[in-house]
């Protein structure tokens, strides 16, 4: 005998008005006596199977069944009054008529229930962006807690999925902010699924180029890492011992990201050894190359973030009730306070981040935040960082190899801060799975055949200038470079050529890593043996890169490989 089915509400829902009559109802729908409820099954395009029982006369529940492992549950929506089905937030308008109704099965409804990644013991509230999803204790507490919050967790935790339940719950003029373009986008989608609507609140999804475009549209283009690459390949002859990318971060990251103003050379030769990638000896060369950068600049009709950041302080005014930032480590100080200014009041914000995701050049540090944020004596609460460490999103496979990465690099670099000294957590009994596939024209072919034609996979190269091999193979529009895919997630990822074209690095990475050093359940904090040491600084991209990579994949994971 099937045990009664437990109630979970949407956050919501709402029986105002008939409560007697739903509770009622419940009570048959808990017993699994659809009969006496008068269930009946509607399906949804979108949503998936949905159930009406009868209230009253005039008024319908609709309701859903969601599994979690062996445990099956309702999940209350909404009640439809006076038969107004065209009204219902999750119909989206769909017709519904009394006479192509079918009757429902409860054994029939058990199979159909969606699958809820995670369901606690003690709580029923499900929130609902484009699936249901339940919160952990953390993640409950941190939704229900003031700003200013900022949450640190690893690659899975719900870090967007928090903060967009959150911003729901935030009235007037509010914004959601990120990096990257395509997560701005896919955030806004998760937001309003289902046809979400907050009447008393304005929310603008906005890259970061986008949100400066609101301000003023910067002329020219955006100088990205391969301009400066090549622009740095005819005068390195000048700047010996300087390497490029690390030149490019500290300009980024050092030089050019304060948020009081643009570095002077004097206190640039000041900094400490953690606050700059270059030796004091070296720091007069990496200055004369930053103004040169400058000159370039403007001759070549490019512009660089934080520079225009820099300039464009006194175009921004207060505009916002509320910000939510997501991904922060791909922002600089100065970005940040740009868009902190837009704040019609100091401290109305939630930001997400993860240090272990940093794969754009700018030096991020939790400790610069904190410092950054709470200067403000009018910021007086929430100065601890939260940290979410469970994963809801990997099987055990994605989630084991996503863990010894960071024991790698934390054997190679040192712990980066305490708020990232964690081991990712899975939840749930899922597997998943990964493999190395040989790039044998006959594997690639079959498996080109597998992706082509679905939305469940996407193909992942280390940066855009890696995509044309990658078109030349597969025939997907879900092709991403890893900055682009950060935030996102699919159920399957293929990983072309990650490791077979850059050797070297990853190979780097691995030098004098103990194999009896990994598998543990927990890391140790501890800092680099050579605070002064930065020469292998340039590889923490790549095996940042590897981590939110292979993080992206739900079930299963594919690394193209050749010559290996």
């Amino acid at each position: 005998m099937n045990r009664p089915l437990r109630i979970l509400t949407y956050t919501g829902f709402s029986a105002h008005g008939v409560e007697r009559s739903y509770a009622k109802v419940a009570e048959a729908l808990t017993q699994g006596d659809f009969r006496a409820a008068q269930v009946k099954k509607l399906q949804h395009v979108t949503y998936g199977k949905l159930y009406r029982a009868r209230l009253n006369d005039a008024d319908r529940l609709l309701f859903s069944l969601v599994r979690h492992e062996e445990e099956t549950a309702l999940l209350m929506l909404e009640v439809i009054r006076q038969h107004n089905y065209a009204g219902s937030r999750f119909l989206r308008g769909a017709e519904v008529l009394s006479e192509k109704m079918q009757e429902a099965d409860l054994n029939e409804a058990r199979k159909d229930a969606a699958p809820l990644r995670y369901l606690p013991e003690s709580r029923t509230a499900i929130h609902i962006l484009d699936k249901p999803l339940s919160f952990d204790d953390t993640q409950a507490a941190l939704f229900a807690a003031p700003a200013p919050l900022i949450l640190v967790g690893g690659a899975g935790s719900g870090k967007t999925a928090l903060l967009l339940e959150k911003l729901k719950t935030i009235p007037e003029d509010v914004l959601y902010i990120t990096h990257s373009a395509y997560l701005a986008e896919h955030a806004k989608e998760l937001f309003y699924a289902h046809d979400f609507v907050r009447e008393d609140q304005e929310v603008a999804f906005l890259s970061y180029r986008e949100y400066l475009e609101t301000w003023r549209i910067p002329s020219g283009r955006e100088a990205q890492w391969r301009d400066f690459a090549q622009w740095f390949a005819r005068i390195r002859q000048n700047y010996k011992g300087i390497e490029a990318h690390q030149a490019f971060e500290e300009i980024r990251g050092v030089i050019a990201a304060r948020a009081e103003g643009i570095m002077d050379v004097a206190t640039y030769r000041q900094l400490g050894i953690r606050q700059s990638i270059f030796t004091p000896a070296q720091r007069d060369q990496v200055y004369e190359l930053f103004e040169r950068y400058q000159d370039w600049l403007s001759r070549t009709g490019l512009y660089d973030l934080n520079l225009v950041a820099q300039a464009w302080k006194p175009l921004v005014s207060p505009r916002y009730d509320f910000v939510v930032i997501d991904e922060v480590q791909d922002l600089t100080p100065v970005q940040l306070s740009l868009i902190l200014a837009a704040l019609r009041t100091p401290g109305a914000f939630v930001l997400g981040g993860d240090a272990n995701q940093i794969v754009h050049p700018n030096f991020f540090s939790w400790a610069q935040i904190k410092s950054l944020f709470w200067a403000d004596p009018r910021m007086t609460s929430g100065q601890d960082l939260q940290v979410l460490t469970h994963n809801f999103r990997n099987g055990r496979k994605v989630t084991g190899m996503a863990n010894r990465l960071l024991e790698i690099k934390q054997q190679r670099f040192g712990s980066i801060d305490r708020e990232s000294n964690f081991l990712v957590d899975p939840v749930g009994d899922s597997a998943g799975q990964i493999r190395l596939l040989d790039a044998k024209p006959s594997a690639l072919q079959a498996l080109n055949r597998q992706i082509s034609q679905s939305t469940q996979y996407a193909v992942l190269v280390l940066r855009e200038e890696d995509k044309a091999a990658a078109r030349a193979v597969f025939s997907t529009p879900l092709l991403f470079s890893v900055q682009e895919a950060k935030g996102l997630e699919y159920p399957h990822i293929v990983l072309y050529r990650f490791l077979s074209d850059h050797r070297a690095p990853f190979a780097t990475l691995c030098e004098g890593v103990s194999k009896a050093g990994l598998g543990a359940e927990t890391l140790t904090f501890r800092r680099a043996k050579d605070k002064g040491d930065k020469s292998l600084e340039v590889y923490k991209f790549f095996v940042n890169a590897l981590y939110v990579a292979i993080t992206r994949a739900v079930e299963s994971g594919a690394i193209v490989k050749s010559g290996v």
